[in-house]
C-alpha cells in the first residue's frame, strides 16, 4: 500500500512539474512584440498570458491574435502614422488556430490558451476558457444605450427582394427562411425608427417588414412611406412607430446625385414632447476601384439637401442624424466631408477606436455609419452596433443552412443610437482643444481634468492593449477619479470631448 501511495504521489508531483514546466509567452507590448518570438517554441506546449481573440471563424478555419484587428482605414487616414502602425500590428501577430471544437464568433476570447507551436503562424489546441461575444451574450438584449426615449436604428438587410434570383434569395424558401431571420432581428431591437438598407424598391418588400414588426411587437404602431417606385434596384426606407414620433410630412426629402432612392431625409416629431429632429437614412456607392471617389459627392448632396431641408416649412430645426451603409471607412475622403462640417462621429465618440460594424478579410472596420451634429450629440445618450452578424461565420446565412436565429441575418450589423431629445441643451462651438489631461496619483486611482462641463457630453474608456474593453463610463465632474485596474499590464485610456479624442498610454504594476 506505501509502495502504491509512493507511486501515485510520484506521478502527481511528474505532472505538475511538467505542466510547471510548460513555457509562458507574455506580451507586455503589443507593438513590439511579432509571431517570430515563437520560433524557439516549434514543436512545443506554451501557455499565452494574454487573452488570445477570434478574429476569423470562416468554414471552422480559425485565425487568433492577442488583438482585434482592424481595418487601417478605420484607425487612420492612408499613410498617417495611426494607418501604418495598424498594417503593421495586423502582420504581425495572426495565428492559425487548429483542432478547436464547436462553434465560436470573432471577438471571443480565449483565457490561459494553451497550444502546440506547429509553426510561428500555426497552433494546434490544447486547452483554454473561452469567454464573450457569444450568440448567448447577445441574446440577452441590445447594448446599452444610456437612458433613452426614443431608440433609431440603421440596418442593411443584406438585398431583402421579393423577386427571386435578381438579388437576395434565389426562391420563394429562401426568401421566407431570410424574412425569418431578419423578423426576428428586427423585433429584438424593437426600434421607435428603423432607417432600412438594400430593400428592393417598390412597396412589397417594406410592406412584408412592416406587416411582420405589427404582428411580432404589440402595441407598435409600424408605418412606411409608399412611393412609386418599383423594379430590380435597392432604395433605403423609413419604418417607424406612428405611436411614438410622427413624420412632418407625407414624403421624405431625398437626393438623387450618382444613385437613385437611397439618400431620404424626414423630420420626425416626439408625440411625448414635441420634440424633433431629422434623420437621414443613406446607401452610398460601393467603394470605388479608381478615379474619382464619387461617395464625396454623395455625402456634399447629403450635407446640401440638409441645408435647404432644415429651414423649409413645418421642419424649422437643425438637430441632425446621418446612418447608413457609406460604403467607406472611418478615415475617408467621403466621411471628412461630414466632419469638416462638424458633423461628431458617434462610433469615435463612444466607442474610441474599438468600434466595428461589418468584417471583411479578418480586418473589423465600420463602413454604416452614425454622425450627428453638435445640436443632436448632446442629445444622444448611446451608440452602439449589435454584433449580431459581422461576427459570425458566412455559412450560417439563410441560404447556406438551416440556422433561422437572428443570428448572420444580414452581412452588416445593425447600428443603433439612443436618444433623450431636449431643445434646450446647448452646445459650445469653442472647445477648448487638448484641454482634457489624464493626470496619474497612486497606483489605485487616475484622475481625469478638464474633461467636462455641464452642458456636455463627455467619456472615457479603457482598453487593454489587446483590445478589449475594460471599462466606459460617462465623465461626470470636472476632477473625475477613475479606480484603476486591477490586473497588472499595459493599457489604453481614451477621453472623448468636445468631439476630440485624447488617449494615454497606462502601465498597472
Amino acid at each position: 500500500m506505501k509502495t502504491r501511495l509512493t507511486c501515485i504521489l510520484s506521478t502527481l508531483l511528474l505532472c505538475v512539474t511538467m505542466l510547471a514546466e510548460v513555457p509562458h509567452i507574455t506580451i507586455d507590448n503589443p507593438t513590439t512584440w511579432s509571431a517570430q518570438e515563437l520560433a524557439p517554441y516549434v514543436g512545443q506546449k506554451v501557455i499565452f498570458d494574454v487573452p488570445m481573440v477570434v478574429c476569423g471563424n470562416a468554414n471552422g478555419n480559425y485565425v487568433v491574435s492577442p488583438w482585434r484587428r482592424y481595418q487601417p482605414e478605420s484607425q487612420g487616414y492612408v499613410g498617417t502614422a495611426e494607418y501604418n502602425e495598424t498594417v503593421r500590428i495586423n502582420s504581425n501577430c495572426m495565428f492559425s488556430l487548429n483542432g478547436v471544437s464547436g462553434y465560436h464568433r470573432c471577438g471571443e476570447k480565449i483565457y490561459g490558451l494553451q497550444v502546440t507551436v506547429s509553426g510561428t503562424k500555426n497552433l494546434t489546441w490544447v486547452s483554454g476558457t473561452w469567454r464573450g461575444n457569444t450568440r448567448s451574450d447577445l441574446e440577452k438584449g441590445i447594448p446599452d444605450l444610456g437612458d433613452y426615449r426614443l431608440l433609431v436604428c440603421g440596418f442593411n438587410l443584406e438585398n431583402y427582394y421579393m423577386t427571386w434570383g435578381s438579388m437576395g434569395a434565389d426562391s420563394y424558401s429562401e426568401h421566407q427562411d431570410q424574412r425569418a431571420k431578419i423578423s426576428k432581428a428586427l423585433k429584438k431591437i424593437n426600434a421607435d425608427i428603423f432607417g432600412l438598407v438594400e430593400l428592393q424598391q417598390g412597396n412589397e418588400a417594406v410592406e412584408e417588414i412592416v406587416n411582420d414588426l405589427n404582428k411580432n411587437l404589440p402595441g407598435r404602431n409600424y408605418k412606411y412611406f409608399s412611393d412609386a417606385s418599383s423594379g430590380t434596384y435597392q432604395k433605403v426606407e423609413f419604418v417607424y412607430d406612428a405611436n411614438t414620433v410622427e413624420p412632418i410630412s407625407n414624403k421624405p426629402a431625398e437626393t438623387n446625385v450618382e444613385v437613385q432612392n437611397r439618400k431620404k431625409m424626414m423630420c420626425f416629431r416626439e408625440l411625448a414632447t414635441g420634440e424633433k429632429f431629422i434623420y437621414s437614412i443613406n446607401h452610398f456607392k460601393a467603394m470605388n476601384t479608381g478615379g474619382a471617389d464619387r461617395r464625396v459627392n454623395e455625402a456634399n448632396a447629403v450635407m446640401s439637401l440638409y441645408s435647404s431641408y432644415s429651414g423649409s416649412n413645418n421642419v424649422n430645426d437643425k438637430d441632425l442624424l446621418i446612418m447608413g451603409d457609406l460604403n467607406c471607412y472611418a478615415f475617408t475622403e467621403a466621411t471628412k466631408q461630414f466632419l469638416n462640417r462638424g458633423m461628431l462621429d458617434l462610433h469615435r465618440a463612444f466607442h474610441a477606436d474599438s468600434s466595428y460594424s461589418y468584417m471583411f478579410g479578418g480586418l473589423a472596420s465600420y463602413i454604416d455609419h452614425a454622425f450627428a451634429n453638435p445640436t443632436l450629440y448632446k442629445q444622444v445618450t448611446g451608440m452602439a452596433a449589435y454584433h449580431i452578424n459581422s461576427d459570425e461565420d458566412d455559412k450560417y446565412t439563410y441560404d447556406k443552412s438551416n440556422d433561422l436565429t437572428m443570428f448572420r441575418c444580414s452581412d452588416h450589423d445593425p447600428v443603433l443610437v439612443g436618444l433623450k431629445l431636449d431643445s434646450t441643451l446647448t452646445y459650445n462651438p469653442d472647445p477648448q482643444i487638448n484641454s482634457a489631461d489624464i493626470l496619474f496619483g497612486d497606483a489605485q486611482t487616475m484622475l481625469i481634468q478638464n474633461a467636462y462641463k455641464g452642458d456636455s457630453k463627455s467619456f472615457y474608456a479603457i482598453y487593454a492593449v489587446q483590445g478589449w474593453l475594460v471599462e466606459r463610463k460617462e465623465i461626470t465632474s470636472d476632477y473625475f477619479s477613475v479606480t484603476l485596474p486591477q490586473e497588472p499590464g499595459m493599457y489604453i485610456v481614451y477621453v472623448y470631448y468636445n468631439g476630440e479624442t485624447y488617449q494615454r498610454r497606462l502601465i498597472v504594476r
